[in-house]
């Protein structure tokens, strides 16, 4: 047996970090205002919109919270913003923020700890703001046409999957991602290795077969919930579907885990090695 021992200096005489960042909590709905903004710049523009909005609005109905929605940007540099706990991005597209004021007040809304929904499209919102694509976690790149295939489950502690089939067969848009922002926490995967799924450009190998298309992050001292499904107007009435952004919604609006102060020092860890 060869034993090699391992010498970790922390330099700082503390630091902090979570007691869990992963936690699967969820919040109470009631009591809280969202803000679902439909704003699409030049270019395609979904026709979901509408259904979109309609459903918030019903579900603000049943859970008790408040809906606003909007496609003027402006409220952005504004003070009104402060009153929302979460914003939907609604199927949002291409460049939607008008001057730097107006992203900004972005940032400071995300920095204040509060939630970002982001849905379908949404990833191709802002391509080329930098702090956007890192806080959506992907940019949006291609997808093969409209068609069935089974998104697969990969972490069904967290609410927007709680209650989803381990294979939930979907028909829409698989989307393909660039600029994935690596710190994002993957729950739930598009699967093209069926021989039927139909695809003119080449499909991507980095995850198989598969590629992600529902995650959840804390960046920038926000939290943020994303998923690449949704593009058919009927998903909005779909009680499944429904579910899975829920649990989305509630796991944003939740409080982040307490910080753990620990002192820092010398440590030796020892690992044997055959």
């Amino acid at each position: 047996m060869k034993k090699i021992i391992l010498a970790a200096l922390l330099i700082c005489s503390s630091f902090q970090l979570y007691a869990d960042k992963w936690d699967n909590k969820t919040a109470e709905l009631k009591g809280k205002k969202i803000l679902v903004f439909t704003k699409n710049g030049e270019g395609y523009v979904h026709d979901n919109i509408a259904a979109n909005v309609n459903m918030f609005q019903r579900l603000g109905k049943q859970y008790g919270f408040k809906v606003d929605s909007t496609s003027n940007s402006t409220v952005f540099s504004t003070s009104d913003l402060s009153q929302y706990d979460a914003i939907v991005f609604a199927n949002t597209n291409n460049k939607v923020f008008e001057n730097e004021e107006e992203k900004e007040g972005l940032i400071q809304f995300n920095r204040q700890g509060k939630g970002i929904v982001g849905i379908h499209i949404a990833c191709g919102t802002e391509r080329e703001w930098e702090w956007f694509k890192q806080m959506t976690g992907g940019t949006f790149d291609f997808h093969p046409p409209l068609q069935k295939f089974n998104v697969r489950v990969v972490d069904d502690q967290h609410p927007s999957a709680r209650g989803i089939p381990p294979m939930w067969e979907v028909e829409d848009e698989l989307y393909i991602m660039k600029e994935m922002n690596p710190t994002v926490r993957v729950l739930m995967v598009s699967d093209f290795s069926s021989p039927y799924f139909q695809h003119s450009k080449p499909m991507p190998d980095t995850f198989g077969s598969t590629f992600p298309s529902v995650w959840c992050n804390e960046f920038d001292g926000g939290r943020q919930w994303f998923t690449a499904l949704g593009h058919k107007k009927e998903d909005y009435s779909d009680p499944l579907f429904i579910s899975h952004i829920v649990g989305g919604l509630q796991w944003v609006l939740a409080k982040k885990e307490s910080q753990i102060s620990i002192a820092g020092k010398a440590q030796w860890i020892s690992f044997d090695n055959p």
